[in-house]
């Protein structure tokens, strides 16, 4: 029987991962509920934001704010380019076939991580934890990062911000509006393209914090796009495609069956994940909090 520190300590580490897989899934799962589109690149804007937060904290040097800097920087810049995708190249992709989706994201995905290879090597790159958050502290006989403990509170954070800008402003409204019936919006004089393309950016943002954030736990390396898209999908298919609290709670569980799959069944953790989600694809195709597909 584990002891109830290291189980403690094992939920938290699961709520860890947790966090960052839903600032990752929820840009996904945004993107897909708007904009209709399975968007395989989001992983590659995680880890460009990743890959950008080291070069600016390689500019500016060591500072009591510099990570900041770096995390805000990189995930601003992951959004332009975001929009710039959208902009000129996404905007073909809307009411084609999903295979179409997949394919051309997908080669976006070759192509970004190609430039990464050329820009900063294939050598693993590594961020220092921000000063303030490299302690740690004893929660029931656990020891807890402070900057585990940051990424835990940001977490819900982020999602009551999202959840209130889309429930409660005028620009929530034309979203979940543009969701159900971009036409009618259209007719209703609302910009649809600007929104689509705001949409797009805020959900590279998200992608691009998340690597930022994650950059101080993780070496930094081409090919964990990849890595991570397959966990994003795991965690929308399971919440449900396009639904924001969905994502949330698909994050959770992967956290925590992951986490608990470690510890009891070292040699079928991953298994474990899986298994959830083809359970779920069979009783709720659409996702535990998803509605069917029309």
């Amino acid at each position: 029987m584990p002891d109830l520190s290291f189980v403690f300590a094992q939920s938290l580490s699961g709520l860890t991962a947790a966090m960052f897989l839903f600032l990752i899934a929820s840009g996904l799962s945004l993107i897909f509920g708007v904009l209709r589109v399975l968007n395989f690149a989001h992983g590659t804007f995680y880890m460009l934001g990743a890959y950008s937060a080291y070069q600016i904290v390689q500019w500016l040097g060591t500072g009591p704010v510099t990570f900041w800097v770096a995390a805000l920087g990189a995930a601003t810049g992951v959004a332009l380019l975001g929009g710039i995708v959208e902009r000129f190249l996404f905007q073909r992709l809307y009411g084609k076939e999903e295979l179409y989706q997949l394919l051309f994201t997908y080669a976006l995905v070759l192509i970004l991580s190609d430039v990464a290879r050329i820009i900063w090597g294939t050598q693993q790159k590594s961020v220092g934890r921000p000063p303030g958050l490299t302690g740690a502290v004893s929660v029931f006989g656990a020891t807890i990062p402070d900057y585990n403990l940051f990424i835990i509170l940001l977490g819900p954070a982020i999602a009551l911000g999202f959840w209130y800008v889309l429930q409660r402003t005028r620009i929530g409204r034309f979203i979940r509006a543009a969701a159900l019936d971009r036409e009618t919006l259209g007719a209703l004089g609302v910009n649809v393209r600007a929104l689509y393309t705001g949409v797009f950016m805020l959900a590279s943002f998200l992608g691009g914090l998340g690597g930022a954030l994650i950059s101080p736990m993780r070496a930094i390396v081409p090919g964990m796009d990849t890595e991570v898209i397959v966990e994003a999908f795991v965690v929308v298919v399971i919440g449900g495609l396009g639904s924001f609290w969905g994502t949330f709670l698909g994050a959770l569980i992967y956290g925590q069956v992951l986490s608990f799959g470690i510890l009891f069944f070292p040699r079928f953790s991953i298994f474990s994940i899986f298994a959830l989600m083809a359970a779920v694809l069979i009783v709720r195709p659409w996702g535990l909090l998803g509605r069917p597909l029309k």
